[in-house]
């Protein structure tokens, strides 16, 4: 595993992976590397439907070129394949591990992050030691529709208050329209999936959600 390092200002503009989202021909790896040249300073790889062999493989390129941007690299649930290709950390759901468990496997020095959808699972995730939270969905978005209705800003503003040190990183629905009002909940950052995966021109997505974020996440 990567060092621990001063994330905060890295996970303000955070890309979650979903290649099926992808325009007709545009590939996964180019994808990733034209929003880190935008300026996205965290990746988490989640491609769950892929095997084991073709995760690790992909994590070790996505995992290189990540690095090379010097940005974050996290790995959705797979602790082994994280810890294989050395990604910064890992991030984990309802269905993975318990955090305690991840950390003593892996250790002080890897990032532990996890997806929440109710201030109890904040507080759960606080007390069992998570370096940061998703919270979600904040907009309404079709890949979260399972966890319910859209959480919305006010209940945004309220886990950010309930996280105390935590950082809460906002997650659905959010376009580069939407960050000045996510932000001011005290948000510590936005992360985005089809903003940037379904992009005609990923690098112009990524940069416009970027400079949309810069003069406000400190």
């Amino acid at each position: 595993m990567a060092r621990k390092i001063d994330f905060v200002l890295k996970f303000s503009t955070y890309l979650i992976t979903n290649r099926h989202l992808l325009p007709p021909k545009r590939d996964l790896v180019e994808t990733v590397e034209e929003a880190l040249r935008g300026g996205v300073g965290a990746v988490q790889l989640r491609e769950k439907d892929l095997s084991s062999k073709e995760l690790y493989r992909l994590a070790l390129e996505l995992c290189d070129i990540t690095h090379k941007y010097n940005a974050i690299f996290i790995v959705n649930d797979r602790l082994d394949i994280a810890m294989a290709v050395g990604a910064d950390g890992v991030h984990l759901t309802t269905q993975s591990l318990p955090i305690r468990i991840v950390r003593r496997i892996a250790g002080e020095n890897v990032i532990i992050g996890v997806s929440t959808h109710s201030l109890d699972e904040i507080e759960n995730a606080k007390i069992q030691g998570a370096d940061y939270v998703t919270f979600s969905p904040i907009y309404f978005t079709p890949s979260k529709a399972k966890y319910g209705p859209p959480q919305g800003i006010e209940a945004l503003s309220e886990a950010c208050k309930v996280s105390g040190d935590l950082s809460v990183i906002a997650l659905g629905g959010i376009t580069k329209d939407r960050v000045k009002e996510v932000v001011k909940t005290g948000a510590s950052g936005i992360a985005v999936v089809s903003a940037i995966m379904a992009a005609e021109d990923p690098y112009k997505a990524s940069k416009e959600l970027v400079m949309r974020g810069s003069s406000i996440f400190k």
